[in-house]
């Protein structure tokens, strides 16, 4: 999948995948909700409104009302890539996401995951 056609899909396309692979491993929606709080700044009300409009990944991210300061503090590997390594920034965003994603999958404990 290219790049391009990463940042058109919606987000709310992906959504239901993060919460699934959560629930799979005994973690629930409310945490993968906090974990995209924490990142990126929405309120519950406004994520909830870009999954509704099916927003782009693109648009989720430029949107996003103040993304964390210490999601640089993310590293690790997440498909094949070190997350600190990515030069694109948008990129960077999605791969920041899904590895916090995989992070509450592997029953890693919330402060952990919210670099507290």
């Amino acid at each position: 999948m290219t790049k391009h056609r990463i940042y058109t899909m919606s987000f709310a396309s992906v959504y239901p995948h993060y919460i699934n692979k959560a629930e799979k491993k005994g973690r629930t929606k409310d945490e993968v909700d906090e974990i995209i709080r924490w990142l990126t700044g929405y309120s519950q009300d406004k994520l909830e409104d870009q999954i509704e409009n099916k927003t782009d990944f693109e648009t989720f991210f430029a949107e996003a009302p103040e993304m964390n300061p210490s999601r640089s503090l993310i590293k690790g590997v997440i498909c094949g890539v070190r997350v600190e390594e990515i030069e694109e920034p948008m990129m960077q965003e999605i791969r920041y996401l899904d590895k916090l994603i995989d992070e509450l999958a592997r029953g890693k404990a919330m402060e952990k995951i919210l670099r507290s």
